[in-house]
């Protein structure tokens, strides 16, 4: 991968090549202040829909909606409870009945202004309302900005797992301002970086070398590694989105970990107990030492992927996990859910090396169940 410049301009764009549905994604710091500007180009009429949580409308609803105000731009804000339990039937319903209140028309843009559960919730609303309306990125968390904002990716969870129920939904413009990262807790930024340090370990061995020099800079919220990281990430993220959008390839290198994480999340109810990018840590270092129980990849890979979370403040195993959890088989069957699954056989994305991930199809049952019983039992 070629790695952007470590630049101090005031704005990175980073494009996403989908044809006639392509779009940037923009970053820098201080962007929340020039929303009008930036966003007015995509609206029809000046006018606009602002989806955000409790938690960022008390940072920087105010912020956002006086940018618009002085491109003349009028804006609602519709502003829902914060958490994964938000990315639910019940709150879809809510929201896309609140929209329709609003006023929404089909060739309205919505901005969906929050971490991923308002990116993912918002933007599967943009997809069904009135059979689809445009939508507009504006991520807040470290998280966000390096994922979830990016791809078109969009839905709710369900009972039966994570993201279930969702569509595919490109917005029309990422806005990422660095400066909003600052206010996130401590633990929010970790989980992020779990999503960050993802891409190194996937595919770029180099960046995951970077990321052991810069971690504690970054999570101490120096802007030019947090610009560095995000610029990397977003660059990765957006080559492999160009190449298969949909993910009937190469884009479900991007889930490493998430098939051992989300079995974790759906059996944590999606609660404080774990938040996503912790169920991606944990998920991550289990894939590694999947990998190494398989003879895939050298021993001690995993030790230092698991080194390099734990300095993150990231947990690296189940038992870090509050209250009970689902044995082998429980948390077998919570991974059958996973949308990656064919024919109701279990794929992961295993390593070879950090940097070198890989699909594998139809793992044997029974050794995975073998992997979780001995990863129990060995912290």
């Amino acid at each position: 991968m070629t790695h952007p410049d470590q630049t101090r301009a005031a704005v990175q764009t980073v494009a996403v090549a989908l044809g006639d549905r392509s779009y940037n994604i923009l970053i820098g710091e201080g962007l929340l202040a020039r929303a009008g500007e930036l966003v007015k180009p995509h609206l029809k009429r000046p006018h606009s829909v602002i989806v955000t949580d409790e938690n960022v409308a008390r940072h920087h609803l105010a912020s956002l909606q006086q940018a618009l105000s002085s491109a003349g731009i009028a804006s609602d804000a519709i502003v829902l409870p914060a958490g994964e339990k938000s990315k639910s039937y019940a709150t879809l319903a809510e929201l896309c009945d609140k929209l329709l209140a609003a006023g929404v028309e089909r060739r309205d843009c919505i901005i969906a202004f929050g971490g991923g559960v308002i990116g993912d919730l918002a933007g599967f609303a943009a997809s069904i309302l009135r059979r689809g309306v445009n939508f507009i990125q504006i991520p807040t968390t470290l998280l966000s900005q390096v994922d979830s904002s990016v791809g078109g990716k969009t839905g709710i969870n369900s009972p039966y797992g994570k993201n279930l129920i969702g569509a595919f939904h490109q917005p029309q413009l990422v806005i990422a301002d660095l400066g909003l990262l600052k206010t996130l807790p401590r633990r929010e930024l970790a989980a992020g970086y779990a999503e960050v340090v993802k891409y190194g370990l996937l595919g770029d061995r180099a960046f995951f070398d970077w990321l052991d020099g810069n971690v504690q800079a970054l999570l101490a919220g120096d802007m030019a590694a947090t610009r560095q990281a995000v610029a990397v990430s977003c660059t990765a993220k957006a080559k492999i989105v160009a190449e298969d959008e949909t993910e009937t390839g190469v884009r479900a290198l991007l889930n490493l970990g998430h098939t051992f994480g989300h079995a974790l999340e759906s059996a944590t109810g999606y609660s404080q107990r774990l938040l996503h990018g912790e169920s991606v840590a944990i998920g991550m270092v289990q894939a590694f030492r999947f990998s190494e129980r398989m003879g895939l990849c050298a021993p001690q890979t995993a030790g230092r992927v698991a080194a390099h979370l734990k300095a993150a403040g990231l947990p690296i195993h189940t038992s870090a996990i509050s209250g009970d959890l689902p044995g082998p088989q429980g948390l077998l069957e919570l991974m059958r859910q996973d949308k990656k699954a064919v024919a109701g056989k279990l794929t992961f994305i295993l390593v070879r090396a950090i940097g070198e991930a890989f699909i594998a199809r139809d793992v044997p049952d029974g050794d995975v169940l073998a992997f979780l019983e001995e990863d129990r039992n060995n912290p």
